[in-house]
C-alpha cells in the first residue's frame, strides 16, 4: 500500500517528483485554488504567472482535468501537476469533501510510477485533509497480482505527502489515520473481487479470512458443506450444489469492550456466478467474477472497525457459493428448505444471490442485532434504474432507510433511497412452496428487496444495499475510481458503524 506522511513544510521545499496543486475554473482563465501557503509557494516560484503558464498549455480547470508543468530553478520536485477542481465555492465556504476526494484520486492516478508526490490541495480542516488523504490513496491503487513477469506496467504512486499547516495537530493525524485504514480496506475488498474465480472458490475466500482476521483480533467461524447441511441452510447449499467448490458461511465478528449496540452486516459472495442451468448470456459471464462484491465489502467493514477500535461490535455473514451448471446443480422447479424452515420454488436458478443472503439473514437475526444490513450484488435492474454509479437503499424502516443514505453520502458514495412496496410480495407467490424466488419482471430490483425483507425477523431493524451497479467499473477509470473492482459500500459502512457507536441508530 501507498505509504502516507503529513507534512507542514512549504511545496517548493519538499523534496518530492512532484506537486500536486488544485485549478479551479474562472471567468478568465484557470486560478490556482486558494489553500494553503504551501500551494501559494508554487505560484511564487513561477513568479505570479503560474495561471497565465497553465492557461498557455490549455488548462481551464475543469474538475479532474491533469495539466503538467515543469517547475522553475529552485524548486526541489521537477514537476508541477494541477489539477481541477471546476467552478470555486461561494465565498467563505469550503469546497465539498468529494470534489476535494476525486481530484487527489485523479491526480494520484496520472502519477502512477512515480515514487514520491506532495499534495498541496485545499485542507482547511481535518474534513478536508481526510478528503485528500483518502481520495489520493484510493487513487493510488492498482492490481497486477496476475501480470507475468515483466508484464506489470507502471506500479501505484508510493509516497504521498499530504502537506498541511496543522500537520502536527492531533486532530489532523488522527483523520490522516483514519483516512488511510479505511483506504486501505477498500482496496482489500477491490482485492478480493478482481480476484479470478479460478483463484477465490469459496473456500479460499474462507481461508484467506482465516488467516488475515486474527491479525486484527476478528473472531472467524466457518461453516463449510456438512455443517451447512446439518444446520439446514438450503439456500447456500442448493446454489453452490452444481460447483465442484462447495458453499461455505463465514462469521467474522469484531468484539469491542466499549461497545453498547451490535451492527450486523451480511454479504453476498457468489465467487461466480453462471447463472446455474439458467445460463447466462455470452456477453454476461465475464466479469462475474464480480459477484462476491457483498463479501468483500463485510469483511473490509469488519476489520476496519477493528483496526480503528470502533466502540460497537461488528458481526458479518459472508454467504460463499459458485453457481454452476452441472448434473448436480438446482433446476428450475426444485424446492428448497432455508435456514428456518421456509420453503422457495427456484424458477430462475440466476436469482441466485437471494437465496444464499436469505440463509444468512435468518441465521443473524439469531444474535438479535440492533441493526442489520445485507449488501449485495444483487439485480441487474438496479443498475437499469441507477445507472452504473449509484447504489440503491431499501430499508424496513424509513428512518434507518434515511440515516443510511444520509451516511452514504457523509462517506462521498452515491446512494438513492427507494420503497418495499408490499404488492410485489404478491408477485412470488408459489403453488408448491412459501416463497418463489422470482417474481413479475418490472420493479425487479425492488422484488429481490421484498424477497429478503420475508427473511429477517420482525422487529429487527434492516437495511438492504443493492451494489450492483458501482461495484465493479467496466470503464475507464475516474477520480479515485479504478477500472475493475471498486470496493463499493466499505465506506459508507465503516460510517455506519462509526454512527452506531456514537448512538445515532435511527429509532
Amino acid at each position: 500500500m501507498t505509504e502516507l506522511t503529513l507534512s507542514n513544510l512549504s511545496a517548493t521545499s519538499v523534496p518530492a517528483d512532484a506537486v500536486v496543486i488544485g485549478l479551479v475554473k474562472g471567468g478568465s482563465g484557470p486560478v490556482p485554488a486558494p489553500g494553503p501557503a504551501a500551494a501559494a509557494a508554487v505560484d511564487e516560484a513561477f513568479g505570479g504567472r503560474l495561471a497565465s503558464a497553465l492557461a498557455t498549455v490549455g488548462a481551464k480547470g475543469e474538475a479532474e482535468e491533469i495539466t503538467r508543468l515543469p517547475t522553475p530553478d529552485g524548486v526541489p520536485a521537477p514537476l508541477v501537476v494541477a489539477v481541477g477542481l471546476g467552478a470555486a465555492p461561494e465565498a467563505g465556504e469550503p469546497y465539498a469533501p468529494e470534489t476535494l476526494r476525486r481530484a487527489a484520486g485523479a491526480a494520484a492516478r496520472a502519477l502512477a510510477g512515480s515514487e514520491h508526490a506532495a499534495f498541496a490541495l485545499p485542507v482547511d480542516g481535518d474534513g478536508a485533509l481526510a478528503a485528500v488523504t483518502e481520495g489520493a490513496l484510493l487513487g493510488a491503487y492498482t492490481f497486477t497480482a496476475f501480470k507475468g513477469r515483466g508484464h506489470e506496467g507502471a506500479g501505484p504512486l508510493a509516497r504521498i505527502t499530504v502537506l498541511d499547516p496543522g500537520a502536527a495537530e492531533a486532530s489532523h493525524t488522527a483523520a490522516a489515520e483514519r483516512a488511510l485504514v479505511v483506504a486501505e480496506e477498500v482496496a482489500r475488498a477491490r482485492d478480493l473481487v478482481n480476484t479470478p474465480a479460478n483463484a477465490l472458490n469459496p473456500a479460499r475466500f474462507a481461508a484467506l479470512v482465516e488467516s488475515a482476521a486474527p491479525e486484527y483480533g476478528v473472531e472467524v467461524e466457518i461453516l463449510d458443506e456438512t455443517r451447512l447441511a446439518e444446520g439446514g441452510y438450503g439456500g447456500i447449499l442448493g446454489v453452490g450444489q452444481g460447483s465442484d467448490s462447495p458453499p461455505r458461511l463465514v462469521r467474522v465478528a469484531w468484539r469491542s469492550p466499549a461497545a453498547a449496540a451490535t451492527l450486523a452486516l451480511v454479504g453476498k459472495g457468489i465467487t461466480y456466478d453462471s447463472g446455474g442451468l439458467s445460463l447466462k448470456p455470452v456477453g454476461a459471464n465475464e466479469t462475474m467474477k464480480c459477484d462476491m462484491g457483498g463479501a468483500a465489502a463485510v469483511f473490509s467493514t469488519v476489520v476496519a472497525a477493528a483496526r480503528l477500535g470502533l466502540a460497537v461490535n461488528v458481526t458479518g455473514w459472508l454467504a460463499l457459493a459458485e453457481n454452476m451448471p452441472s448434473g448436480s446443480s438446482t433446476r428450475p422447479g426444485d424446492v428448497l428448505t432455508m435456514y428456518g424452515g421456509k420453503t422457495v420454488e427456484v424458477l430462475n436458478t440466476d436469482a441466485e444471490g437471494r437465496l444464499v443472503m436469505a440463509d444468512a439473514l435468518a441465521r443473524a437475526c439469531e444474535e438479535s442485532p440492533d441493526a442489520l444490513v445485507d449488501i449485495a450484488t444483487l439485480t441487474g435492474a438496479m443498475m437499469v434504474a441507477l445507472g452504473k454509479r449509484t447504489f440503491g437503499v431499501m430499508a424496513n424502516d424509513d428512518a434507518f432507510r434515511t440515516l443510511v443514505h444520509e451516511t452514504a453520502g457523509q462517506a462521498g458514495e452515491a446512494s438513492w433511497p427507494l420503497p418495499l412496496p408490499a404488492d410485489l410480495l404478491d408477485t412470488l407467490k408459489s403453488p408448491v412452496a412459501d416463497l418463489a424466488n422470482v417474481g413479475e419482471r418490472w420493479g425487479g430490483g425492488l422484488t429481490a428487496g421484498v424477497f429478503l425483507q420475508e427473511f429477517v425477523t420482525d422487529g429487527t431493524r434492516w437495511g438492504h444495499l443493492d451494489i450492483a451497479g458501482p461495484a465493479f467499473n467496466e470503464g475507464g477509470p475516474f477520480g479515485y475510481t479504478p477500472k475493475g473492482g471498486t470496493g463499493s459500500a466499505v465506506r459508507t459502512l465503516v460510517r455506519l458503524a462509526e454512527r452506531v457507536a456514537d448512538g445515532e441508530l435511527a429509532g
